[in-house]
């Protein structure tokens, strides 16, 4: 087996899908380790999360700015990263707008998750956005982050129906155990080495452990 893929976590909330990723690799069915965990809320339940397993966590200053970093965390965000040896960035509920110097310093290796079958219903509230718009197939997106808004590159997506009587909340929940299971099988595909980002192509390779087993079936 490959040594296990090194992921830095970005996040400013509670932190589900964090646990979910630490689930998996606690299970043994991701070949993953948590570097570090960064968060730009000093009081994110998700650091508690990272903590109790044993990750290490890091906090950005705030700064003036609600929809972004300042210049000077994203260096200190490139930098943590940088010392934790970090091969892949995860913005799990991470609520900020990120910038040219953490793009540059990891490009093509930021992916996040969103709840919506992107491109419909970027930005905040998704779920709400799904419902005021009258779908019925909501879901979640893992992609890769550009600078534009919940528009880099798909990698996988999951389909949720819209259910009669549902409010944000109860599609939200529904989304959201699709997204646990989602984030793991993204990330053991970039573990298994298997995604590759050719311009904003999405190529995922087959499984070649998959493919060996099926080729030497014997037929008759």
């Amino acid at each position: 087996m490959s040594d296990p893929l090194r992921i830095g976590v970005l996040v400013s909330g509670r932190g589900s899908n964090l646990q979910a990723v630490l689930d998996a690799i606690a299970a043994g069915s991701l070949n993953a380790r948590v570097a570090v965990v960064i968060s730009d809320t000093p009081a994110a339940p998700a650091l508690d999360r990272a903590r109790a397993a044993g990750a290490p966590v890091h906090v950005l200053p705030t700064g003036k700015y609600r929809s972004r970093l300042t210049d000077a965390a994203e260096v200190e965000c490139v930098e943590c990263l940088r010392d934790h040896d970090v091969q892949l960035v995860f913005l799990a509920g991470f609520m900020r707008i990120l910038h040219e110097t953490l793009l540059d310093a990891f490009a093509g290796a930021i992916i996040n998750i969103h709840p919506s079958l992107l491109p419909a219903f970027p930005g905040l509230d998704a779920q709400r956005q799904a419902l005021d718009y009258g779908v019925k197939l909501a879901g979640a997106t893992v992609h890769f982050v550009d600078a534009g808004i919940d528009a880099g590159p798909i990698i996988a997506q999951r389909v949720v129906p819209v259910m009669p009587g549902d409010d944000r909340d109860s599609l939200a929940d529904r989304i959201l155990i699709q997204e646990h299971m989602l984030v793991v099988e993204a990330l053991q595909l970039f573990a298994a080495g298997r995604v590759h980002l050719r311009g904003r192509q999405v190529v995922i390779e087959e499984d070649q452990s998959t493919a060996a087993t099926s080729g030497s079936r014997s037929t008759t």
